[in-house]
């Protein structure tokens, strides 16, 4: 959902509709006119300005999210607190450190939650285990993300096809994992499944399976509030299953995308040369990669998929039409409820019959 996919317009939607409405702040400057020549600067702005408009539109509850791998990492997490914003996501590495003006002001204090995004139990326990020896703190709740999900992904190619590292698998396994924090600090730990989450009925097995909520972000891109361009919506409209591929992205993880002739061409050694005036993620080395991967996601925010492609989640191909997120946020409720009654239906179908005749011996 970075680089312009997630931005004010989606997130005050889903806010305004109970949830959490979370603005992607990767490659959030890369539409400014300046930011060839003041990248930093350029992020920082349109970070502000999009978290005041989406504030501007909602009085429910904001997010952010953060990729740790981006090189102004601590800076936009510095911009995000000073605006207030209700929460923070944090994902594409270990969040194991905070802006040191922000630790200084004492994380017990702060009202922006911290959320890190995980892919496994030892990934969260490593996370924890940091934030009680430097700060004396832990986060506020974390993500566990599994292979299914879009973009980039913190699996190999062997686990994302392994149901050992399936989401149902991950989620067990990390709240056990985050048990003894809980037990130290006294408090929750809010633990949210993430990752080829669909509709209610998937909702409902996770929350089952000892979720506290989903994070969902292929269904929204088919909304009409989505900031992504018409054409990139129809793009998730148009896509089979076997369009849904992994790539080797420049970055150096395998993420899940869209395959379109783009694609196909870098994948045959094609290589699309870019200038880079700003490094603005820490793997990525411009001057051998394939292509600039955060001009490729713009492009293809604007439509245009002649120099870019766009990420998806696996069940995008089971889109078929453009909704509003009241109505995508109304039926995944309605799919809950009708879930729910069914397990409901299923247990009293299983329980023995209570029968037989008072006073027969």
């Amino acid at each position: 959902m970075g680089v312009g996919i997630s931005l004010s317009r989606l997130a005050s939607a889903v806010a305004n509709e109970g949830g959490i409405g979370v603005i992607s702040a990767t490659g959030i400057g890369m539409l400014e006119p300046d930011f060839n020549v003041a990248s930093k600067a350029a992020n920082e702005r349109a970070l502000r300005r999009e978290i005041r408009t989406a504030r501007a539109n909602s009085a429910g509850i904001i997010g952010v999210n953060i990729l740790v791998a981006l090189t102004d990492y601590l800076d936009l997490f510095e911009t995000a607190v000073d605006e207030g914003v209700d929460l923070l996501f944090l994902g594409a590495g270990l969040p194991l450190q905070v802006p040191a003006s922000v630790a200084s002001g004492g994380l017990k204090n702060l009202r922006t939650k911290i959320v890190p995004i995980v892919s496994s139990a030892r990934a969260a326990r490593l996370v924890f285990q940091s934030w009680a020896r430097r700060y004396d703190h832990i986060p506020d709740g974390v993500v566990v993300e599994g292979p299914l999900a879009g973009g980039h992904l913190g699996f190999s190619r062997e686990q994302i096809e392994d149901p050992a590292h399936a989401l149902e698998n991950l989620v067990p396994d990390v709240i056990a994992a985050l048990r003894p924090f809980e037990e130290r600090y006294q408090r929750a730990i809010p633990v949210i499944a993430a990752g080829g989450v669909y509709n209610g009925a998937d909702i409902y097995r996770l929350l089952q399976l000892g979720a506290d909520g989903v994070q969902m972000a292929t269904r929204f891109v088919a909304t009409d509030e989505c900031d992504a361009s018409e054409d990139f919506k129809q793009s998730y409209l148009d896509c089979k299953a076997e369009d849904l591929i992994i790539i080797d992205s420049p970055v150096g993880l395998p993420g899940r995308a869209i395959r379109n002739g783009f694609l196909d061409q870098t994948a045959a050694g094609v290589r699309k040369p870019a200038k880079c005036g700003w490094k603005c993620l820490k793997t990525c080395d411009y001057e051998t990669a394939p292509y600039c991967i955060c001009t490729a996601l713009t492009n293809a925010k604007r439509g245009n998929f002649r120099s870019g492609f766009a990420f998806a989640g696996a069940n995008a191909f089971r889109l078929r039409a453009i909704t509003t997120v009241k109505e995508l946020i109304g039926s995944l409720m309605k799919e809950y409820a009708v879930a729910a009654e069914e397990a409901k239906r299923l247990v009293d179908g299983a329980r023995p019959a209570l029968s037989g005749y008072a006073g027969r011996p």
